[in-house]
């Protein structure tokens, strides 16, 4: 019954995109200014239609209804609640169809939030968008259907991997799909904006509310993916460089790029067509992502599709996108000239353009090489943090410097008398790591030089912050609250990876291991048996010498039966100042366990601080007026 019912909502849907977009292309050649009332209507019912069926899907996941294969696939009785309803998208299927969702929803908001726009443009970006829906729902249909059936009905589900089965990461598919595919309703509109001559100021206006709402959600859904991956992993940090984290990141960095050049359209109105580039770009590199993770080229804990044919349509899909949006801006955008001066806010923001550029090059060169390299020379190549590091980092102190300064920086041309404080700053910032590496007792020149630029773009922040409380002046908030956030992550970041402690080493109960000031005692095993799997628990006695203070961590080896998993859970002690790190894993025929331990400064402080970051975006949509400072 589901699976008719699933299945007809989605074949309403591909119907409504199609009368969405003739009854668009009619009323685009009706000499008026109004949008039809029937266009409302059916997309009223569009969004019905497309919420409704993941409705639908998600009460078969919290029945259990094993008829869906999608629910056999990836549920069982036992599961927690809150895991089966999170199972609904923690597959290809599901996904999918949350992406479609969402797709839905953010053309019905542009539709009913965007009045009073040029009315061909209003339309043709339904169109476009509706191109989209209509493509991923025919895809959906045709070779990933939610709602397909399995005959004869299992008794019993295959459950979800357990990995997957985590609040976190419970709530980072959505989180990172409203960034990813929100990113589609400006691709839409970068089209219409060609197609129907609507540029400059009231063009900026209407994608700049939609660029922050996906720049904001993308923000957040990688620190949720990042905190799962520390504590669920087992892996003991918080980015490692995994092919499919880089393909949630190369988005965002051109959503950042986009987020600041949509300033130099609205208040200088220049810059239209790389503005127009970047539309189109975040959308491609979403898409491009979803290619990579379900197609099956990259190897990957976070992939959970790996089907060619779903790839080749993907693939397809994505060159259709690509070749249309080029032919259309070749035809339609005209040469534009720039000549800023050196001193301008207009040059900075387009040096923050260029770093944001280079980023995403570097790191789109070092996902896809690997790649290509296997499919040309059979040879496979790993490419990881070291080749990220040595290339981005470096990189990091112009920006973080960039991010202080150029918010100051006037239009037009700026006098540089003004920055005499910003030299004082790098004395005080220079003074901090000083006094930091007393403390720490440890050097790199790289990353102290980083530091010293986090702390200049934090102390600039702080000041602007004092200043903009004085005069009861809000409307740089958001700005300085997001500068802050990303001046404070990269000084945590970087006194974390300079100053952490790793220890690896063998041990069986009751033996003692001691290193540096700290001595870790293996008391005790126990087992203990939850809803849906067992558990080996570890009892180990942390003892700090030099405080005398003492810890009890307890790092569990899981079993899972639906599906046979094993899993190995870290036991975490959170403070203020640090987090202490510690996983086990059993050697095979021994009474020995391997031992990680990890001691990580600031952790916590990493965490508020990305989040500091969406904060300001957030911020930034709740005002009625978006200034011109970001």
């Amino acid at each position: 019954m589901l699976s008719n019912f699933g299945i007809s909502l989605i074949t309403l849907l591909l119907c409504s995109c199609l009368l969405i977009i003739k009854a668009s292309i009619e009323d685009i050649k009706k000499k008026n200014n109004f949008i039809s009332k029937n266009i409302y209507n059916i997309a009223i019912f569009q969004s019905i239609f497309s919420i409704t069926s993941f409705a639908t899907l998600v009460a078969g996941f919290v029945i259990s209804d094993f008829s869906l294969i999608t629910v056999f696939q990836n549920s069982h009785t036992a599961k927690p609640l809150f895991y089966k309803i999170a199972g609904t998208w923690g597959n290809h299927e599901g996904s999918l169809l949350l992406w479609i969702n969402i797709l839905v929803i953010f053309s019905y908001l542009f539709l009913i939030y965007n009045k009073g726009v040029k009315k061909t443009y209003h339309l043709y970006t339904l169109i476009i968008q509706n191109f989209l829906i209509f493509g991923f729902s025919f895809f959906l249909l045709l070779g990933s259907n939610p709602f397909a059936e399995i005959y004869p009905i299992p008794v019993e589900g295959l459950g979800l991997n357990p990995i997957l089965q985590d609040p976190a990461l419970a709530i980072h598919p959505p989180l990172l799909y409203v960034g990813f595919v929100g990113s589609s309703i400006y691709f839409s509109a970068a089209i219409s904006s060609m197609l129907s001559e609507f540029k400059g100021k009231l063009f900026a206006t209407s994608i700049k509310p939609w660029i922050l709402i996906s720049w904001s959600f993308q923000t957040l859904g990688i620190i949720v993916g990042s905190v799962w991956a520390y504590y669920e992993l087992g892996w003991g940090g918080f980015w490692f460089w995994d092919p499919v984290e880089n393909a949630s990141l190369m988005p965002w960095f051109v959503i950042t790029a986009l987020m600041h050049s949509v300033i130099l359209l609205e208040k200088r109105n220049v810059a239209y067509s790389w503005v127009i580039i970047l539309c189109l770009l975040t959308f491609i590199l979403s898409v491009t992502g979803t290619f990579l993770v379900r197609s099956g080229v990259l190897n990957s804990v976070h992939t959970f599709a790996s089907d060619p044919a779903r790839g080749l349509y993907i693939l397809s899909f994505l060159s259709l996108m690509i070749l249309i949006s080029v032919i259309i801006y070749f035809k339609k955008i005209k040469k534009e000239n720039y000549n800023f001066s050196a001193n301008s806010k207009e040059t900075f923001i387009l040096f923050n353009n260029w770093l944001m550029m280079f980023y995403l090059f570097t790191i789109f060169i070092g996902t896809v090489y690997p790649i290509f390299s296997e499919v040309i020379s059979q040879t496979k190549v790993s490419i990881g943090p070291p080749f990220y590091n040595i290339v981005i980092i470096p990189l990091v102190v112009p920006l973080l410097f960039l991010m202080a300064i150029g918010p100051k920086v006037k239009w037009i041309k700026h006098t540089f008398s003004s920055f005499r404080l910003s030299i004082l700053i790098v004395f005080g910032a220079t003074a901090i790591n000083l006094v930091i590496y007393f403390i720490f007792d440890k050097y790199s020149i790289l990353s102290n030089i980083i530091i010293i630029s986090a702390i200049f773009l934090i102390i600039h922040s702080l000041i602007d912050l004092v200043n903009l409380l004085k005069k009861n002046f809000t409307s740089d908030a958001p700005r300085i609250v997001s500068h802050l956030g990303f001046g404070l992550l990269v000084f945590f970041i970087g006194v974390n990876h300079n100053y952490s402690i790793e220890e690896d080493f063998n041990l069986k109960v009751g033996e003692k291991k001691t290193f540096q000031q700290y001595k870790i005692d293996f008391k005790s095993l126990k087992t203990k048996e939850e809803k849906n799997y067992k558990a080996v628990v570890g009892e180990f006695i942390f003892l700090n010498t030099k405080n005398n203070v003492e810890e009890i961590l307890n790092p569990e080896i899981r079993i899972y039966n639906n599906p046979k998993t094993l899993t190995y859970e870290a036991a975490i002690k959170t403070k203020i100042s640090s987090d202490i790190y510690l996983t086990m894993s059993n050697i095979s025929r021994s009474d020995y366990y391997n031992i990680k331990f990890q001691k990580k400064p600031f952790m916590m402080w990493i965490w508020l601080s990305a989040i500091l970051i969406s904060i300001g975006g957030f911020l930034r949509l709740t005002k009625k007026k978006i200034t011109h400072e970001i």
